[in-house]
């Protein structure tokens, strides 16, 4: 935020379309709009109240924004020059992400190596919440894929990968057709041992596309090295993953297409997701009211 409010508005329906690609079936999981939820944001402002500062301090994605300024930690907060950049936004939004999941009573959360502090984080919240008011959250634990964990750029991988990097060849995205793919792996960064095999440290370019290839096949990654064990080229290695990167797309990509095609349903599927979201949610949130004493 923020963003232009009709490039929002389908950015959303594309995002609930790709998901449905991917297999998230709406008569098993509720798919929805968080802001069709207001309970979320609700939430966020009781936990606020109970959330020390210094915990949204330690969050490793605000401190590296306050890397890009100079001063202190208290100096970027209190000096407006040193400040302008810095939103409250995201200083705050690890406490609404700990409502998101609370608001549900998850228990278990999938969540790549990265969001692994935000979740301690929910569950410190939950924790405090508990101790305060009685028990009301239970304390959500992470389920990390294996080879998934921490995908990195493909430019520099020593740096996640991420949508927002300017450089679109630094990432995979769910549309890139084939060719596309192939090109952004045969550009990904390496090095000049022809053999294969896993270490991030030493070899951080083969050791992510390892990783990718892993995931892309559903298989542990020192499975993925045992199929490549007999690669001598760099080449050819970039080739197999790139193969299992197009073979594993093309599903997701012919029923994004499909889904596109039908907006109706995509917009069912998220009013019939916020109904549901909305009736657990005000659930909740009738025991957070009494807990608290606003009931």
């Amino acid at each position: 935020m923020p963003q232009d409010p009709t490039t929002l508005r389908q950015a959303k329906l594309d995002v609930a379309a790709t998901l449905l690609a991917c297999g998230v079936n709406p008569k098993h999981s509720i798919l929805f709009e968080q802001s069709r939820v207001r309970s979320h944001a609700e939430l966020a402002w009781i936990f606020n109240c109970i959330t020390p500062v210094g915990w949204l301090g330690r969050m490793t994605q605000w401190k590296s924004k306050l890397e890009k300024v100079s001063g202190s930690h208290v100096q970027s907060l209190s000096e407006e020059t040193l400040s302008t950049d810095l939103k409250m936004g995201l200083f705050d939004y690890p406490v609404l992400q700990a409502a998101d999941i609370l608001l549900y009573k998850g228990t278990h959360v999938p969540v790549g190596e990265d969001q692994l502090q935000h979740l301690e984080l929910t569950r410190d919240i939950a924790k405090a919440f508990n101790k305060k008011f009685g028990y009301v959250f239970p304390k959500p634990n992470a389920i990390v894929p294996p080879s998934a964990k921490r995908i990195m750029s493909l430019r520099d991988p020593t740096q996640k990968m991420s949508k927002s990097d300017p450089a679109d060849y630094s990432r995979l995205n769910l549309v890139d057709s084939p060719d596309l793919v192939r090109s952004k792996i045969a550009r990904a960064t390496t090095d000049s041992i022809r053999e294969v095999w896993y270490d991030p440290i030493e070899r951080p370019g083969i050791s992510n596309l390892l990783n990718i290839y892993a995931a892309m096949r559903d298989i542990e990654v020192e499975e993925a090295v045992k199929e490549c064990a007999d690669i001598k080229s760099t080449k050819d290695f970039k080739d197999k993953v790139s193969d299992a990167i197009i073979e594993k797309l093309s599903p997701i990509q012919s029923e994004l297409v499909r889904l596109q095609a039908d907006e109706g349903y995509v917009k069912r599927v998220l009013d019939e997701g916020s109904i549901r979201a909305n009736e657990i949610a005000n659930s909740t949130m009738e025991q957070v009211y009494k807990a608290v004493g606003l009931k």
